[in-house]
């Protein structure tokens, strides 16, 4: 896979855990107006079995492919890829904290 290639595909990646991320937020800061107050102790399991399915999906996003590549003897674009999709994370992480600045 060329420079270019992994570049983009990390990116996607990185894309892909933004969205998610922020559906997930959504869903949570107006839980209370979907929901309604917990009652009982389900409502704290469900949002710990949301935490589970959460690391498991954002994990799958960010490791996935950098360990299929491991696996299949491209380690120098496994940790490529890995780094340039952690990189684009801490893009947009900082595009949203400098959004948040000036509105």
């Amino acid at each position: 896979m060329n420079k270019n290639k992994l570049i983009l595909h990390s990116l996607g990646h990185a894309v892909l855990v933004f969205l998610y991320v922020a559906g997930v937020a959504w869903i949570m800061f107006n839980g209370k107006r979907f929901f309604g107050e917990f009652q009982n102790f389900l409502g704290p399991v469900l949002i710990l079995l949301t935490f589970v399915l959460s690391a498991a999906i954002v994990g799958t996003l960010v490791l996935g492919r950098p360990i299929l590549l491991y696996l299949n003897g491209a380690k120098t674009e496994a940790l490529k890829f890995f780094g340039y999709t952690l990189g684009w994370i801490l893009v947009i992480m900082l595009v949203i904290l400098l959004f948040r600045l000036y509105i």
